[in-house]
């Protein structure tokens, strides 16, 4: 007896076969918006994050208005709008790093700014990239999520620095960006006066206009809050306090540690003694001679600790990271708060990211953008 000619298989269990592997095959790029790149000695590692659009924040009535003023060293293509802002003195100057490996805290140290600000409309944000960074990617994911903000990318040659950086504590610290704030003066143009320089690992609950408002008196370069309770010695190698040339540096001032993650910097002053080249001058010491373990800090503090401005230690609420090796949870410092930040290795969106967070890490979360890969558009 013949045998029957073999049947198809069932036509819907082969059709959900094939739309459980799409799936598979899709979750991976759900999320498409800004590229994060983590590289080690074998292999790079890419993932993508995606940021929802914030909400538009408008100046309260008795916000100075904007004069216009044009500047020979900002570029012409841009729109009128955008250049009478990017040199106008009325306008509040916001300078931060950009990469994609902190774009999660930036967006929401952005949103911070605007959303306690009394005249976000008269915001301007100066961003310093990596010269080989994606520009276009870290441009198109500020202005999906702020269409409205007034703000220009400037590209940050590492080469400038990397050649004068010491390995320190933590290799964070030893990225050539984490160096750009020691070149504001010189990246940003010479119609802007004076920056508030803020870290991408903090968010402001206050008036970012009643910061960039401190007095800088006759002669200091910046102001940042200074904790004069701090062991000072702490930040220095044996080898700079046993020599007599070196310890001197103090001898004529009282110096205060103060963290570099908020500063108002007056860049007419910083240009007028150029402090880059002092610092420069102190990284080259360090290729040397070790005096210091610390990163970016230690130049900071030899060229201008004792000779800053004050300010209030609200504006910088500082160490919510822990420390530089366990990242373990840290309380707020005693006293009122207008700015959390936090320096140290842990960062808020990797510990919530991870199920492990710490309890402030919760007042952080307000402001995280990020869309998860399963929120889908209403």
């Amino acid at each position: 007896m013949p045998m029957p000619p073999p049947q198809p298989p069932p036509l819907l269990p082969l059709l959900l076969l094939l739309l459980f592997a799409f799936l598979i095959l899709l979750l991976p790029a759900l999320s498409v918006s800004a590229t994060t790149t983590s590289t080690s000695n074998a292999t790079t590692t890419t993932t993508t994050q995606q940021f929802r659009e914030a909400p538009q924040f408008y100046n309260s009535p008795d916000c100075p208005s904007i004069t216009p003023l044009h500047h020979d060293d900002v570029d012409p293509d841009e729109s009128d709008d955008d250049h009478m802002m990017i040199c106008s003195y009325q306008a509040v100057h916001v300078a931060m790093t950009l990469d994609t490996a902190y774009i999660r805290g930036s967006m929401a140290a952005i949103l911070s700014v605007l959303q306690h600000s009394s005249c976000p409309q008269n915001a301007v944000f100066h961003f310093v990239a990596s010269a080989t960074a994606n520009a276009s990617l870290l441009r198109d994911t500020i202005s999906s999520s702020f269409p409205y903000l007034k703000f220009r990318i400037y590209p940050f040659d590492d080469s400038n620095v990397s050649g004068l950086i010491s390995i320190s504590i933590r290799s964070a610290l030893d990225c050539p960006l984490n160096y750009a704030r020691s070149y504001l003066a010189d990246l940003l143009p010479l119609c802007v006066r004076r920056v508030v320089y803020l870290d991408s690992d903090l968010i402001l609950v206050d008036d970012i206009a009643k910061l960039a408002a401190t007095p800088l008196g006759p002669s200091s370069v910046l102001a940042a809050p200074e904790y004069c309770n701090a062991n000072f010695t702490t930040y220095f190698t044996p080898a700079f306090w046993s020599n007599p040339s070196l310890s001197l540096t103090f001898a004529d001032r009282k110096a205060c540690y103060f963290n570099t993650g908020v500063m108002v910097i007056d860049l007419d002053r910083w240009r007028g003694g150029d402090y880059t080249t002092k610092i420069e001058e102190w990284m080259e010491l360090q290729k040397r001679m070790r005096i210091y373990e610390l990163g970016s800090l230690p130049p900071f503090l030899l060229v201008f600790a004792g000779n800053i401005a004050p300010v209030e230690h609200r504006w910088n609420q500082h160490g919510l990271g822990g420390d530089n090796f366990r990242g373990l949870c840290r309380d707020l410092h005693p006293g009122s708060v207008s700015l959390l930040h936090w320096s140290g290795k842990g960062k808020p969106w990797a510990r919530l990211e991870a199920n492990r967070p710490c309890p402030l890490d919760a007042l952080w979360a307000p402001y995280d953008l990020l869309e998860t890969p399963f929120v889908l558009d209403s």
